[in-house]
């Protein structure tokens, strides 16, 4: 069946630069292990306020520092005039709210949230062109440290943060590897020229993948259909949140967020897909911990 005309009349992606591929794959050598080193953890304590539940140390420094990045980052894009300033401010903010969720207050951490959204656009008054720039900031990446923390807390948390990263990751390595090798159709020209929709449906069908290799483990408490369906999820949330901070870089007028990562950018170009889909798989936990997908 020939393509349709609307179809045909999409931009076609443009080529991939291969040139920084070996820095990007050498960054993942390094990222990879780091972040299951820390999720799984080895020095591991108890505190009683958590019941009996594990928290990994290295797991809420790793958290801690990749809040603190972001922070950093976000205020260097959007106020470049006094980014110290704001990145304090949003640093602080985020912080909060993970230190009250690894004390076992999540709900206090939620409520908490906007608060320190609020303080951080007082802050950034008269310094920033957008004051609500540095609200949306703790916002924006405070949920997803909060629900980080969260997410490992609950029972199997381990398994259920490895099947975030597994999924998150294959979505965007599947996205990767289809869309260069298919191209085709623009996915959304205007904000993202490389993303294709062969790329899009290719991470999908990798996250559910991934998902449903996780529930297979003998270990995981989670039937395959209800992976399916996480993956799917987590897979949609990956591709959201790149599709978003791509059209923040191009409102803020940048091109990576920041230039931490060799072949990558910033720390938030390489988790943007990750800070949507831990919501997502936060929301499954929950659904899941009151009877769903067993």
């Amino acid at each position: 069946m020939a393509p349709s005309q609307s179809m045909m009349s999409l931009p076609q992606a443009r080529r991939f630069d291969w040139t920084n591929l070996g820095l990007r794959v050498a960054s993942g050598f390094v990222l990879v292990p780091t972040a299951l080193y820390a999720t799984l953890g080895q020095n591991q304590h108890y505190i009683p306020a958590l019941q009996g539940r594990q928290e990994a140390l290295p797991y809420l420094l790793m958290i801690s520092v990749a809040v603190a990045l972001l922070a950093i980052e976000w205020g260097g894009m959007s106020a470049p005039g006094a980014p110290i300033r704001v990145s304090a401010a949003v640093t602080a903010a985020a912080l909060a709210t993970v230190f009250l969720g690894y004390e076992n207050h999540f709900i206090l951490g939620w409520l908490v949230l906007p608060l320190g959204a609020l303080a951080a656009a007082l802050v950034a008054r008269g310094v920033a062109e957008r004051t609500a720039d540095a609200a949306y900031g703790v916002l924006y990446i405070a949920p997803a440290g909060l629900c980080l923390v969260w997410l490992r807390s609950t029972h199997q948390g381990v398994w259920w943060t490895l099947m975030l990263f597994a999924a998150t990751w294959s979505a965007d390595i599947g996205a990767f590897a289809v869309g260069s090798a298919l191209k085709g159709p623009k996915l959304w020209p205007r904000f993202s020229p490389n993303k294709t929709w062969s790329g899009f449906v290719g991470g999908l069908l990798a996250a559910m993948g991934a998902a449903i290799a996780m529930a297979s483990l003998p270990y995981f408490q989670l039937s395959l259909w209800a992976a399916a369906l996480i993956g799917l999820a987590v897979g949609l949330a990956t591709m959201a949140g790149d599709l978003w901070e791509s059209a923040l870089k191009r409102r803020f007028g940048v091109k990576d967020s920041g230039d931490l990562i060799p072949g990558h950018g910033g720390l938030l170009d390489r988790v943007d897909g990750l800070m949507f889909a831990v919501v997502v798989m936060a929301a499954a936990r929950l659904a899941n911990h009151l009877g769903w997908g067993h």
